[in-house]
C-alpha cells in the first residue's frame, strides 16, 4: 500500500479556504428576552419595578454577554426590593431565573456561554401600613409630612421624609449638629405593619465661627469674605450658608462653589465654615442671531471679564446690528459698556455704572441717543431683585413732527420676580418685572413719569409637562408729558415679534397732527398652548392682541391689533430654536410672517 503525501501549502490555503466560507455563511444569536410577572397585578408597582429593571434595559438593548447578563441579575434583587419597599410592601418574594435556573444559585465561577432569557417573578404580598409613626423631639414651629401618621402607607422614602423634616427642624434654629440618636423600625408581617420611632438628639445651639478658604482664587481673600458674608458670632442658620454660595456664583467669577461645615465645634459652640473655590475663566464672550421676515437679521454679542479688578468686578462690552435686509426702516445699532461691583453697600447690594450709544432707524422716527446710568442692584431673595439709579440721556430726533434735541435726567427704579422653572424655557412658575421711571425733562424735553409692566405665568398639564400653556400681560403708560416732549423711544408701539406676531412692526401707532406716533398707553396680550411631540421637539399654537392709544390710560379713542399663527421649537439642551409662522387675524396687516431665533416668545 502506497502512501499519499499532501502538501503543506495546499493544506494551509484549503484551510483558510473553508474559515472564509464558514464566515460567510448567514448566522443568527437568538435574541435576549426579558419577562416580568407581578401578581397579583399592580400597574403602578409593575411599572416602577420595570424602570428599576437592568435586565429589561439588557433586553431592549439585546446585550447578548453573558457576563452582563449574570450581574444584572445578581444586582437586581436589591434594585427591586428597593422598589418594593419604597411602595410598602415589606414581604415580598423575588425570584429570577435565567434560562429556567434561579440566578442567585448559579455559582460566581461558574461560566455560562449563552443565556436566552430571563423571568422575573414577584410577589409582592399585602401593602404595609404604619403604625406607631413617631420623629421626637421636635423643634418648635417643625411641620412632619402630613402622609406620616398611623394608617398611612408604610413607605421608606416616607420615612425619610420625615426623619429629615425632623433633623431640619432644628437645624432651622441654630441647633447645626442635630442627629438620629436612635431608631426602632419593626415590621409586624401577620398585621402588614410597620412600626417606626426616631429619637431625635438636638445637640448644642451652635454659633458661626471663622470661615476659611481653602483653595485659592484670582479673587482677593477679603473680597470673597464680603461677599459671601458669613456672620461670624451669629446663630446658626442654614439659609444663610444657603444665601452666601448663591451671592458667590451670581458674581459669574467662580466655576464652583462648596461651602462645608466643620465636623467639629470650637469653643463656645461655634463652628467654622470651610470654603472651596474653582475660579471660572476670567474672559468670556458669546453671539446669539435672530430672523425675522419683515424687520431682518439681528446680530449681537458681548465680550466679558469676570474679574476685572481681583475683587470679582464684572466688566461687560456688547452690540448689536438689527434691522439688516429688513423691509420697514433702517438699520439699528447698540455699543454698551457695563461695570458691575458685587457686595458694594452690603453683600446683597451691586454697585453698577453703564454706558450706552445708540442709532434708532424706525418706521416712524429716527434717533440717535447716549445714555449714562449709575445704580444699585439689591437681591432681596432667590427669586426677587430690584434696581434703583440715576440716569441722563441725550438723544437727537428726526419724525413727524420735525427735528429736535430731547434730554432729561431720571430715576428708574425696577423690581424683577422669577419663579420660572427654566429661564429660557419654562413649564411651570411666574415672571413679573415691573418699572417706574420719573424723568425731569431738559431743553425740549417735559416731565412725568413712565411705567411699563411684564406679567408671564406658566402651567404645565400632566405630571410630564407635555402640555404648556403660557400667557403674557403687558402695560405701559407715560403720565405728565405730551407726546410731542416725549422722547420717542419711550412711547409705545404694537406689531412684531414682542408685541404681536403676525402684525408688522411697529404698525400700529396714534395720528398726531399730519403724521403718527407712539402712543402714551399700551397693552398687550399674548397665549401660547405648547404641545411636545418628542423629546426635542414641540408645537406651539398662539394668538397675540395689542392696544395703543394717546392718553395715559386705556380709553376708546386708542386702537387694537391682533395675530396667531402656529410654531415649532427644537431643544437644544441651552435653549429652544423657535419657528413662529404668524398671519394677522384683526387690525389690518397682510401676509404671512415668520419668526426665527433661540428661546421661547416669552
Amino acid at each position: 500500500m502506497t502512501a499519499m503525501k499532501f502538501p503543506v501549502a495546499r493544506f494551509r490555503f484549503l484551510a483558510h479556504l473553508a474559515l472564509l466560507c464558514t464566515l460567510a455563511l448567514p448566522w443568527r444569536v437568538e435574541a435576549f428576552e426579558t419577562r416580568l410577572d407581578v401578581r397579583p397585578a399592580a400597574p403602578t408597582l409593575e411599572k416602577n419595578l420595570a424602570a428599576a429593571s437592568s435586565l429589561l434595559v439588557l433586553a431592549q438593548e439585546n446585550k447578548l454577554a453573558p457576563q452582563d447578563i449574570m450581574a444584572a441579575a445578581r444586582a437586581e434583587y436589591g434594585r427591586l426590593l428597593g422598589v418594593l419597599y419604597e411602595n410598602g410592601y415589606f414581604g415580598p418574594v423575588i425570584s429570577i431565573k435565567l434560562d429556567g435556573r434561579e440566578a442567585a444559585d448559579i455559582g460566581p465561577f461558574e461560566r455560562l456561554s449563552n443565556i436566552r432569557n430571563a423571568q422575573i417573578t414577584v410577589r409582592p404580598g399585602r401593602p404595609f401600613r404604619l403604625g406607631v409613626a413617631t420623629v421626637a423631639p421636635l423643634a418648635p414651629g417643625t411641620e412632619l409630612p402630613s402622609e406620616f401618621r398611623p394608617g398611612a402607607p408604610a413607605r421608606t422614602s416616607l420615612v425619610r421624609e420625615a426623619t429629615r423634616a425632623g433633623v431640619d427642624g432644628w437645624r432651622k434654629v441654630g441647633h447645626a449638629k442635630a442627629r438620629i440618636a436612635a431608631q426602632d423600625i419593626s415590621a409586624d408581617h401577620a398585621a402588614a405593619r410597620l412600626d417606626v420611632a426616631v429619637a431625635l438628639d438636638p445637640g448644642p445651639l451652635v454659633r458661626f465661627g471663622k470661615l476659611r478658604q481653602t483653595s485659592p482664587s484670582a479673587v482677593r481673600a477679603r473680597r470673597v469674605r464680603q461677599i459671601a458674608a458669613i456672620p461670624t458670632g451669629l446663630t446658626f442658620d442654614p439659609e444663610i450658608l444657603k444665601r452666601a454660595a448663591t451671592r458667590l456664583r451670581n458674581t459669574g467669577a467662580f466655576a464652583s462653589v462648596s461651602l462645608t461645615e466643620a465636623p467639629e465645634l470650637g469653643p463656645e459652640n461655634t463652628m467654622d465654615i470651610e470654603l472651596a473655590l474653582a475660579d471660572a475663566k476670567p474672559r468670556r464672550f458669546g453671539f446669539g442671531a435672530e430672523l425675522l421676515s419683515q424687520e431682518g437679521v439681528t446680530l449681537s454679542g458681548f465680550w466679558m471679564h469676570r474679574n476685572l479688578l481681583g475683587g470679582a468686578e464684572r466688566l461687560r462690552v456688547e452690540g448689536a446690528v438689527s434691522g439688516l435686509g429688513g423691509e420697514t426702516a433702517g438699520t439699528d445699532a447698540r455699543l454698551g459698556l457695563a461695570l458691575t461691583r458685587p457686595a458694594t453697600f452690603g453683600a446683597d447690594s451691586d454697585l453698577f455704572a453703564r454706558a450706552e450709544m445708540e442709532q434708532l432707524d424706525e418706521p416712524l422716527y429716527f434717533s440717535r441717543k447716549a445714555t449714562a446710568t449709575l445704580g444699585i442692584s439689591r437681591y432681596i431673595s432667590d427669586s426677587l431683585s430690584g434696581d434703583a439709579a440715576f440716569e441722563y440721556q441725550f438723544s437727537d430726533v428726526r419724525d413727524g413732527l420735525g427735528t429736535r434735541q430731547l434730554a432729561f435726567f431720571a430715576l428708574p427704579v425696577s423690581a424683577n420676580w422669577d419663579r420660572r422653572d427654566n429661564a429660557l424655557d419654562p413649564t411651570m412658575g411666574s415672571f413679573v418685572s415691573a418699572e417706574i421711571m420719573p424723568f425731569y425733562g431738559l431743553k425740549q424735553t417735559g416731565s412725568g413719569t413712565r411705567g411699563y409692566l411684564d406679567a408671564r405665568a406658566y402651567r404645565s398639564l400632566g405630571a410630564d409637562a407635555k402640555v404648556v400653556l403660557a400667557g403674557r400681560l403687558q402695560l405701559g403708560t407715560v403720565i405728565g408729558s405730551g407726546i410731542g416732549a416725549t422722547p420717542p423711544d419711550m412711547l409705545f408701539l404694537s406689531g412684531g415679534s414682542g408685541t404681536v406676531r403676525g402684525q408688522a412692526y411697529q404698525s400700529l401707532s396714534v395720528p398726531v397732527g399730519t403724521s403718527r406716533s407712539g402712543g402714551r398707553s399700551f397693552l398687550g396680550l399674548a397665549g401660547e398652548f405648547r404641545f411636545r411631540l418628542s423629546d426635542a421637539l414641540s408645537a406651539v399654537a398662539f394668538y397675540d392682541a395689542g392696544y395703543v392709544g394717546a392718553n395715559s390710560w386705556i380709553d376708546a379713542t386708542g386702537g387694537w391689533q391682533s395675530g396667531a399663527g402656529l410654531g415649532l421649537r427644537y431643544d437644544t439642551g441651552i435653549g429652544p430654536i423657535r419657528l413662529d409662522l404668524a398671519a394677522p387675524v384683526s387690525g389690518g396687516g397682510g401676509g404671512l410672517k415668520i419668526y426665527l431665533g433661540i428661546g421661547q416668545a416669552f
